[in-house]
């Protein structure tokens, strides 16, 4: 039995083959000329001497280039290896060496790393020769596109995902055809009720899962448009919702507050759904977001290594603000402790996920593959608890979690007062070694335009509402806090 991921764009070029599939600005691409783009780009890479099962990488941004790339890979029988777009030359350069790729699109804004670490690795690079522009004309190709995809099997690696490498270099997460399909062609229309007219905005970067799954995929998967803001800003966002109608909004919460404090305003009228992820989402700006906009945030959860939704809160299911939901169709959750022993509802212990999302492994990796994946379950490092009526809240991440005293201390417990305060706009709680206690509690916390506060504040604040081992002792303001690509805020840059 057969199975490409590229199947969903085939048959949505066939049944709506003149629907807009992606726009950017003022461009449209139609499913028909999308389809045609990608074969041509399958047929280019078959006359470079790509052959199918080889990885080819895209360091492409939210621009048509990248679903044309993606796309003509996966028809080609490939494997796509999304780069992130800031990534520096020996990035570039470890990312396609530990992934084997035999050949880097690029997109001329980022040439010059591209190039370089290309070069350093052997790996041809496609920059400069016509930019990655040429990606979405079959000329690129020097002959006529391909007639039909290259047939792939289910369990062939489709994407190779690199986590974001917080401790140690990044492992390259090897996903499935069949991973990918499943997890945008039914669990996402299965947690929302959405069909061929919905229009999604793409801000979140497609080089990341969440953006590539839920946005992209899912949208091509259903035949439906999805419209592209390369650069996530509160005015661009907001403009491109009301200029296409657009109906479902996805992003991580950094966006969400910037959407409700935005001070040109929002019309977020057309919005029937939106999806919150990549990290959890302050109960206080869910709660303030919702009774502005009116519409309803459903958070769900998942990794690079689970396609990747694993969770998620859906229409018509009891929802409590901070809740990843309930499991995704086909996906079972447990909270597990050290042993790997299933613990009761309302204990903590690690999230351990397993089903049909769920990785084939880390490329190249077997040791970190077999500690990630023990006894059937994949080990998600994140601290959760079970609610007796099934639904899931993350309560930390393993690794973030402080060891105050003898004493545990979850950092979203202590940022979600933090957020709670009219002066704060951003906070983040890490531990930071002591001579007696082992680590203390600090917050880092940026305010809202027009608010003032004193550490002395913040850390009374705090002391009203949280154990006496839980509050923080040390306050530092920063103008804003560092982000990944995706806006999820690294605290590994804090300590």
């Amino acid at each position: 039995m057969s199975l490409n991921l590229g199947s969903i764009l085939l048959g949505s070029a066939a049944e709506r083959p003149e629907h807009p599939a992606v726009k950017l600005g003022d461009r449209t691409l139609t499913y028909a000329e999308l389809d045609r783009a990608a074969r041509g780009v399958a047929a280019a890479l078959h006359a470079r001497g790509i052959e199918p099962g080889d990885a080819v990488a895209l360091m492409i941004p939210n621009v048509p280039e990248f679903t044309v790339g993606y796309y003509g890979i996966l028809y080609a029988g490939c494997t796509v290896v999304p780069l992130n777009v800031l990534l520096a030359a020996p990035e570039v350069t470890y990312h396609l060496q530990d992934s084997g790729a035999k050949l880097l699109f690029a997109h001329p804004l980022f040439a010059e790393p591209a190039e370089r670490g290309a070069a350093e690795a052997g790996v041809p690079c496609v920059a400069s020769e016509g930019g990655a522009d040429a990606l979405d004309s079959a000329a690129f190709a020097g002959h006529d596109p391909i007639d039909t995809p290259h047939p792939t099997e289910p369990n062939d690696t489709a994407v190779i995902l690199y986590t974001s490498g917080t401790t140690g270099k990044p492992k390259g997460a090897e996903l499935s055809h069949s991973n990918l399909f499943v997890n945008c062609a039914v669990v996402v229309p299965k947690l929302l009720p959405l069909g061929p007219d919905d229009v999604a905005l793409a801000t979140l970067p497609l080089f990341h899962s969440f953006g590539q799954t839920c946005i992209q995929n899912a949208t091509i998967s259903l035949g439906g448009t999805f419209t592209l803001l390369p650069r996530f800003t509160p005015e661009d966002a907001a403009a491109l919702i009301a200029r296409d109608r657009v109906t479902l909004f996805a992003g991580v919460p950094t966006m969400y507050f910037a959407l409700l404090h935005h001070e040109g305003g929002a019309d977020l009228s057309s919005v029937r759904f939106c999806m919150a992820g990549g990290a959890p989402m302050p109960v206080e700006v869910m709660k303030a977001f919702e009774k502005k906009f009116d519409v309803q945030i459903l958070e769900g959860y998942g990794l690079s290594e689970t396609s990747p939704v694993a969770s998620f809160n859906v229409p018509g299911k009891p929802r409590k603000p901070g809740s990843i939901g309930y499991p995704a169709w086909g996906v079972e959750l447990a909270i597990l402790d050290e042993n790997d022993v299933p613990l009761p509802d309302g204990e903590r212990g690690e999230i351990c996920i397993r089903g049909h999302n769920v990785m084939k492994g880390y490329l190249g990796r077997p040791e970190a593959t077999a500690e990630t994946m023990r006894n059937g379950w994949f080990h998600s490092g994140d601290i959760g608890v079970r609610d007796s009526d099934g639904s899931y809240e993350i309560v930390d991440r393993v690794k973030d979690m402080i060891l105050r005293g003898g004493f545990n201390v979850y950092p979203r417990e202590v940022e979600e007062v933090l957020y709670a305060h009219a002066a704060i706009a951003e906070a983040a709680v890490i531990g930071i070694e002591h001579e007696s206690h082992g680590e203390e509690v600090k917050a880092v916390v940026a305010l809202a335009p027009g608010q003032s506060a004193t550490p002395e504040d913040l850390i009374a604040w705090c002391k009203e509402r949280l154990a006496a081992y839980k509050y923080p002792r040390i306050v530092e303001f920063v103008g804003a806090l560092p982000k990944g690509p995706t806006g999820k805020i690294l605290k590994r840059e804090l300590k």
